[in-house]
């Protein structure tokens, strides 16, 4: 009895073509999926800086006019006022801010509304977390109001002690006057005022009727 070779089947065409289809579709698939995720993240992404540049120039508008009025009384440059207002609340974001319309960051004691949270202060070389208490104002143009007075009136062991932002006749002279004046510990705090500044253009307000 003779044994019957077994020949293998040529592989189908058909079969062939179905498994290249299907490779082609699953790569389709993942490219087409990842290429939706990516999309959607940057569209994420993109929204939200839109929401933060909005809430920023917000906040900017509505401190302007305050800050415009005060430079008509008080000889404070307007563009110094709102940048000190943006980088010191976080344009209103801050908890200070927000809550209890201090946006200076201005500490306080004594028979005032105050509130004790925690804060950043630069001391020996390095930042450090104190806890420090806060003036509380009733609102933000009480609060742009009493930060005009604190130049104009000094402090009550120096009443000249920020003279110098008062007469200065530019955004940068005056951003450097309150740095060296002692306004605040962070060593790089006037270039941060300027260019704050520059990036929002805010020097347009020193020349702007606060009305218009």
């Amino acid at each position: 009895m003779k044994n019957k070779s077994r020949r293998r089947g040529k592989p189908s065409r058909v079969s062939a073509l179905s498994k290249i289809i299907l490779i082609l579709a699953l790569s389709w698939l993942a490219l087409t999926y990842g290429k939706s995720i990516t999309d959607r993240t940057v569209s994420d992404s993109k929204s939200a800086a839109e929401v933060k540049q909005m809430v920023q120039y917000n906040f900017i508008r509505d401190i302007a006019p305050l800050a415009q009025k005060n430079q008509q009384e008080y000889n404070i440059l307007a563009s110094v006022t709102i940048a000190q207002a943006c980088l010191e609340s976080n344009f209103g974001q801050s908890t200070l801010a927000s809550k209890y319309h201090n946006l200076f960051g201005v500490k306080a004691s004594g028979d005032v509304p105050t509130v004790t949270l925690d804060t950043q202060e630069y001391e020996n070389d390095q930042w450090v977390t104190i806890q420090g208490q806060f003036r509380v104002y009733e609102s933000y143009q009480a609060a742009v109001e009493a930060h005009s007075k604190l130049f104009v009136e000094g402090t009550t062991w120096n009443p000249n002690q920020y003279a110098s932002v008062l007469t200065a006749s530019d955004y940068t002279s005056a951003a450097k006057a309150i740095q060296t004046s002692g306004y605040a510990t962070d060593p790089t705090y006037a270039d941060k005022l300027i260019e704050m500044i520059e990036t929002y253009q805010l020097e347009n307000y020193d020349k702007v009727n606060p009305s218009a």
